[in-house]
């Protein structure tokens, strides 16, 4: 059993065991795929079962951007589940040589966590196997570069039988839904924290700076100094 408190830290944690913990004195029960997010002060407790590895980050939150409630201890997807472990280890990579990507890697995890279910993303898992498979892949690589090829062989179909299918399921064609997972990806980042805008650009895979100015403007209506500015228009 481990107990502690963190006076000035939030504590965001990914679990892959099952274990009992409490929270202020409530009691919750995780599974591997669960999420806690733990505000600063808050005293934990850990009751472990067995083997008790997980990824977690301890940080600082300012008081800028919109308030959100958020369940403390959640459980999450499948699709998230991946997306969430590829950001954290991404996060730990980047940390020594690049810390501007971590701490994005992180916000962009945060940001998961917020909206574990999106609109689009919900139609999407409700559909087609194939379709689960290629949001999986894109939600997990949208800091990446990313091939329709790639994305239709893991999704076991052809270029044009998944156009079909994701067009049908969210109204996008692939590269029209990897682009507006994208563009919700900077605008949540960009309102809601302080990373500098090289680091917003290349954790939503738009690393050339005017691309990303551009795409902001087109498709967000305002430069991205403007939207974390929350002004609709400069």
């Amino acid at each position: 059993m481990d107990e502690l408190e963190l006076p000035d830290l939030w504590q965001f944690h990914l679990y892959d065991y099952e274990a009992d913990l409490t929270l202020g004195g409530v009691e919750h029960a995780f599974r591997p795929g669960s999420v806690s997010l733990v505000p600063p002060g808050t005293p934990v407790r850990y009751r472990y079962r067995g083997r008790s590895e997980h990824l977690y980050v301890h940080l600082r939150l300012g008081a800028a951007g919109e308030p959100r409630e958020v369940v403390t201890v959640q459980h999450a997807a499948g699709v998230q589940v991946a997306a969430l472990e590829r950001q954290l280890r991404q996060a730990l990579a980047a940390w020594p040589n690049t810390p501007g990507r971590a701490v994005a890697e992180v916000w962009a995890a945060l940001w998961r966590v917020a909206e574990p279910d999106p609109p689009r993303e919900r139609t999407a898992q409700a559909g087609h196997p194939a379709v689960f498979a290629a949001v999986a892949l894109i939600e997990t690589r949208l800091a990446e570069p990313l091939t329709i090829p790639e994305i239709a062989k893991e999704a076991g179909v052809s270029h044009n039988h998944l156009t079909r299918l994701l067009r049908a399921a969210t109204g996008h064609t692939v590269i029209g839904y990897i682009h507006a997972r994208r563009m919700a990806q900077a605008r949540h980042l960009l309102r809601a924290s302080t990373l500098p805008l090289p680091a917003v650009a290349a954790t939503v895979g738009i690393p050339d700076l005017q691309a990303f100015n551009k795409a902001c403007r087109r498709e967000l209506g305002a430069s991205p100094r403007a939207i974390r500015a929350h002004v609709t228009r400069e």
